[in-house]
């Protein structure tokens, strides 16, 4: 019987690939329409926090960071994740997770939520950060 090292933390939680994200945004589909067409994708809402940032509308942003955040949290939750470990970014599957847990912290410093923003920032640096 092999030992195991008690102090060892869990194993990296892999989240299945978001090939039709992927596929819809290589053939230039609207960002609005491929999150209508995947509501359960994170990178989907990534997409549209980012635009929505980038055109100064910092609250829609954050709604759409904080949506893509809790899909997110489903889709590990179902995959194993057990509320700690990583969530490495070098995982294809992981990326729309973590940038809407990144774009969640950026947006709530925007708008003065200071502890959301930290507590993001912690959580995201816990799963292995972006890279």
């Amino acid at each position: 019987m092999e030992a195991k090292n008690l102090l060892d933390g869990p194993e990296p939680t892999l989240l299945p690939d978001d090939e039709a994200v992927t596929v819809a945004l290589e053939d230039g589909a609207d960002v609005y329409d491929i999150v209508r067409d995947h509501p359960e994708s994170s990178l989907a809402w990534s997409l549209v926090a980012e635009l929505a940032r980038a055109q100064g509308r910092v609250i829609e942003g954050y709604a759409f960071a904080r949506v893509g955040y809790h899909r997110g949290l489903d889709a590990l939750r179902r995959n194993g994740w057990r509320g700690s470990g990583p969530v490495p970014y070098s995982h294809p599957g992981n990326v729309g997770f973590l940038r809407c847990l990144a774009l969640l912290a950026q947006s709530a410093e925007d708008i003065g939520e200071q502890a959301e923003a930290e507590r993001c920032r912690t959580f995201l640096a816990d799963c292995g950060g972006l890279g």
